[in-house]
């Protein structure tokens, strides 16, 4: 099976960017899409961004589209989430996650059936 680890969180200032990475261990996810989900105290995990599995096509939360970017280089079986112009509401636990099914990509978190352990993201305002 394949494990997912996160990385690239931290503290940054309303305004500024970070760069979330996903690395894959154990196989290949190539064939799979990639999800990102983000769970901030006291909500439900939420769908931010997902990938296809080449990457020809991506799906974005309304509340983040023109300000995240996501990315993929399967040589390197990572995924990337380019954060711009953060928000204190992006304030969350961001998690990636393969889906269950290869060549498919969707919003469903219950389609995604490996998680990594999370990467915090704090925005001051």
């Amino acid at each position: 099976q394949v494990q997912l680890v996160e990385s690239g969180g931290g503290l940054v200032q309303t305004g500024g960017s970070l760069r979330l990475s996903c690395a894959a261990s154990g196989r290949t996810f190539r064939n799979r899409g990639i999800g990102w989900f983000r769970q901030a105290p006291g909500k439900e995990r939420e769908f931010v961004a997902g990938i296809s599995y080449n990457g020809s096509s991506s799906l974005y939360v309304d509340s983040v589209k023109g300000r995240f970017t996501i990315s993929r280089d399967n040589a390197k079986n990572t995924v990337y989430l380019q954060m711009n112009n953060v928000k204190p509401e992006d304030t969350a636990v961001y998690f990636c996650a393969e889906h269950a099914y290869a060549y498919r990509s969707d919003v469903l978190t219950t389609s995604y059936n490996f998680w990594g352990q999370g990467t915090q993201v704090t925005v001051s305002s």
